[in-house]
């Protein structure tokens, strides 16, 4: 009896809320590195869009999940701040961010954490890890955003200059932000070509680029090779922004790793197995290929 409950995979139940999330990757990656440490891992997408509901939708979403007997979910735009009300505690990153793309449901507590700033700082350091960080431009101060400047600025930028469609988000971050970088300068951008005549990188965090949100976040004649380029969209991994940057001549950090390593601490959330980083990079390449 001992010996078949031995080799009896345990269950696990998760899933992704977000709009316009049918191309994600991320239920692929989770579920493959589960089979891999022994885990019969279920991954559901709840596309809000597909569904025809909204943000003001969440609340429910989230009381049927956990109902369900969900081990977590995953949070993704637009929901990202929004879910932050709806959990009864936050991770300390969480907690600066004011922003969660996962929930682990334990103990009748729904934990909230961001594996975003994480997954964009380990990419990084891959990828572009030799590059100046004294002077950052960077588009968008949603929730992905606010994830994003906290990983650069945890990386040493010395500046942090924002640019959002709403000024209000971007002094939102800048303030919020400043408080825990006391060696980082965030400021609120009003000039994009200037920014960029003097800076040493760009970030795209905003989700201009997806498949449902196409073009480009800025004007192609702004981009230029004399800072480098990280994308956050992995969706298509190929952004308009990520194929303009290197017909450039910029360095150019395309999203693929950020998804992935967000993907790696949430997975070691949701299970408590801390899993293989290099087996899940080859098994999304593999996916996008």
């Amino acid at each position: 009896m001992n010996t078949q409950a031995a080799i009896i995979p345990r269950q696990l139940h998760v899933g992704l809320i977000g709009a316009g999330i049918g191309r994600s990757l991320t239920p692929a990656m989770h579920m493959r590195e589960g089979e891999h440490c022994g885990l019969s891992y279920q991954y559901d997408l709840i596309d809000l869009e597909a569904r025809g509901l909204s943000v003001s939708d969440l609340p429910a979403l989230i009381d049927e999940a956990e109902a369900a007997g969900f081990a977590g979910l995953n949070i993704t735009h637009p929901c990202k701040q929004a879910a932050v009300a709806l959990v009864d505690e936050l991770s300390p990153d969480a907690q600066a961010l004011g922003s969660i793309n996962t929930i682990v449901f334990r103990g009748g507590r729904r934990i909230g954490h961001n594996t975003d700033w994480w997954g964009f700082a380990e990419s990084f350091r891959r990828g572009l890890g030799d590059v100046s960080l004294d002077r950052v431009v960077q588009l968008g101060a949603g929730g992905a955003g606010v994830a994003v400047a906290h990983a650069v600025a945890q990386m040493g930028a010395r500046s942090i200059e924002i640019f959002d469609l709403d000024p209000s988000r971007a002094h939102a971050l800048a303030d919020q932000l400043q408080a825990a970088h006391a060696t980082c300068s965030f400021s609120v951008g009003h000039n994009l070509a200037e920014a960029l005549n003097g800076a040493d990188g760009l970030v795209h965090a905003t989700p201009t680029g997806m498949g449902a949100h196409p073009g480009l976040p800025l004007e192609a004649h702004l981009v230029s090779d004399r800072f480098w380029v990280a994308e956050i969209v992995y969706f298509p991994i190929e952004t308009e922004l990520v194929k303009l940057a290197r017909q450039k001549g910029c360095r150019v950090l395309d999203g693929g790793g950020m998804a992935v390593f967000q993907a790696v601490k949430a997975f070691e959330l949701f299970t408590g197995i801390r899993p293989d980083a290099e087996r899940m990079m080859q098994h999304f390449d593999s996916l996008r290929s």
